[in-house]
């Protein structure tokens, strides 16, 4: 129920008997997220919207509502035994009204600003939480129309300039932003605000859209979780084009920048191509031939869309769920990782049935609405961009050269050595920060123990001298992969390396990358002069692939602790390093 689109009171009813059902402790550890909400005005009327959100993205959330206007003292107390300090947020959002920040601004927004950078700083201190901070809602009326930006000294003025600069300190201090502004300018304000409700209640957000400040929050807490969209995938014949090739021919559908329907298809085609160029994989699910599906990507010049900017093409009569399960096993990632998008309703149907893991956004029937559609379901909410990202497309491109290579080899053996993988390693460190976060809070399946890393955390771990970091880059002769890998250890007083982290992306499992790992951790446990290894596996719905990855490398194992996450060992004078192709060059480490 909660991946329909239902008002605030159905909104409510729905958060009420989830809780009723599964509350109360009943929800698996690994799939529950801390959210303290804190703020100046009424936000009790904001929970549910935020509950019901978070099921909607597989995600159990659980909402401190801090008291009325105590959001600067709840933070800067230093109280252990505080509600909000026994509640460990591991997201602290920050509601601060328009009203609010007026009063602030009567001094200027420089101070405005420190004020609130000082929270965000605290906040971080005291919990390693991701700081979530909403923009100000333009809800004053014009003093002087038109023209109002020219008196600098006008609340709405005030107000624009303020989020213009939040905007500024939180690109700086690692701090994530609920860009209310731009969804009231999209929506309108009347849409968000209510005067009377205001004098009333203190409710600054209207009930009514509740349900949609939960949803656009929820977002960015699932974008930080990894719970994004990674794919989407796109028919064709009334998707990309107007009309059937099959039918209208290569030269009949419409493509033409000349009539209203072939450029809504052509908009939609370079929003497509923008999502890819911020790493976004496209994918082609068609049912049609094959050769008459490929035909318009090299015979009409006006398709923004090339071949090669597919990172998967299958074009066939096969339903459409076989076809996307295939998707997702090509590109090694999950199911709930696709968004679907098909102008046929009985297809979106089909889909929504068989593959309920898989996104469907209800398709509009005018081609023009596309783009919002797509756009404003917040699939594809992101965090950062980085290199990773720009060069995705390009290594899933150099992939199939790989693939191609490897169906040529006689062996696997044969073939991984033929890759040339060198694999480079240096410590956790300030220019890799982005990329750090993003994959921890990304990857799920091979995650040992799916410990998820704030900038807090990453910063914390690389000021820790028992700590050792490795962020993991793999290149071979078709392409640079990134980072691709992160583990942590720690050395403890009894002469025990701690494996705490160890992820890494599924693109390049089965390549031997995972043995150059625990070779990697077990040299430099040697050479720390430790007695064992130790490493945990605790089990989620999402990475099972790794279940047996410590007895295959050698590892014994422990009983399971009271929290049921599997325990290993292996004593370093017994370890056998893994048979691996994969070449080590550098190590800063040690």
């Amino acid at each position: 129920l909660a991946k329909y689109r239902i008002e605030f009171l159905q909104t409510t009813k729905l958060d009420r008997e989830a809780q009723r059902l599964y509350g109360a402790g009943r929800v698996q550890a690994g799939d529950v997220v801390r959210v303290a909400l804190l703020g100046s005005s009424t936000l009790k009327h904001l929970v549910s919207g935020i509950r019901v959100a978070g099921m909607r993205r597989g995600l159990w959330v659980e909402v401190l509502e801090g008291g009325y206007g105590q959001y600067f003292q709840e933070l800067i107390a230093d109280d252990a035994d505080s509600e909000l300090a026994r509640f460990r947020p591991e997201f602290v959002v920050l509601a601060l009204d328009a009203v609010h920040l007026l009063e602030l601004l009567r001094e200027d927004v420089e101070s405005t600003v420190d004020h609130v950078v000082t929270i965000w700083r605290r906040a971080k201190e005291r919990f390693s939480a991701t700081v979530i901070q909403q923009t100000a809602i333009p809800v004053f009326e014009d003093l002087f129309g038109s023209n109002e930006y020219r008196l600098a000294d006008l609340p709405q003025s005030q107000l624009a300039e303020l989020n213009l600069r939040l905007r500024e300190a939180a690109a700086k201090e690692g701090v994530e932003l609920l860009a209310v502004d731009k969804y009231v300018a999209w929506g309108g304000l009347d849409t968000w605000h209510d005067r009377g409700l205001w004098h009333l209640a203190k409710q600054e957000v209207h009930p009514a859209a509740a349900p949609l400040y939960g949803d656009l929050l929820v977002r960015l807490v699932a974008a930080q979780r990894g719970c994004s969209a990674k794919c989407l995938v796109l028919d064709l014949d009334n998707t990309l084009w107007g009309g059937v090739v099959g039918d209208d021919g290569v030269d009949g559908i419409q493509l033409s920048s000349g009539d209203a329907a072939g450029s809504a298809f052509l908009a939609f085609q370079q929003y497509c191509v923008g999502l890819k160029r911020r790493g976004v994989l496209l994918a082609v699910c068609s049912k049609n031939d094959d050769a008459q599906a490929r035909a318009p990507f090299t015979q009409r010049s006006e398709m923004v869309l090339k071949e090669e900017d597919f990172a998967y093409f299958v074009a066939n009569w096969q339903d459409k769920a076989t076809n996307l399960r295939a998707i997702a096993a090509h590109l090694k990632i999950g199911l709930d990782a696709l968004v679907f998008v098909d102008d046929n309703p009985a297809e979106r149907a089909l889909v929504r049935r068989e593959l309920p893991e898989v996104a469907v956004p209800e398709l509009p029937e005018e081609p023009a609405d596309y783009v919002r559609c797509v756009a404003r379901s917040g699939y594809f909410e992101g965090l950062s961009l980085t290199d990773e990202d720009r060069n995705r497309a390009a290594n899933y491109a150099a992939n199939r050269q790989r693939e191609g290579l490897r169906e040529q080899a006689t062996d696997l053996l044969g073939y991984l050595k033929s890759l040339e993988m060198v694999m480079d390693t240096k410590p956790f460190d300030e220019a890799g920060l982005a990329r750090i976060v993003q994959l921890s809070n990304k990857t799920n399946q091979f995650n040992l123990t799916t410990k998820w890393l704030s900038e807090a955390d990453v910063r914390t771990l690389m000021q820790d001298p028992s700590v050792v970091t490795w962020q993991v880059r793999l290149r071979d002769k078709f392409s640079d992969h990134g980072v691709i890998a992160l583990l942590c250890g720690q050395l403890g007083e009894t002469r025990d390396f701690t494996l705490q982290v160890w992820l890494m992306s599924c693109r390049v499992i089965g390549r031997g990358v995972e043995q150059a790992c625990i070779n990697l951790v077990a040299a430099e446990a040697r050479r720390l002069m430790a007695n064992c290894v130790l490493g945990s596996y605790r089990h989620t719905a999402k990475n099972g692939m790794v279940k047996d990855l410590f007895p295959q490398m050698g590892f014994i194992r422990l009983n399971p602790d009271d929290m049921g996450e599997e325990r290993w060992v292996i004593d370093i004078n017994s370890f056998v390093p893994q048979p691996t192709e994969v070449r080590i060059e550098s190590s800063t480490n040690s």
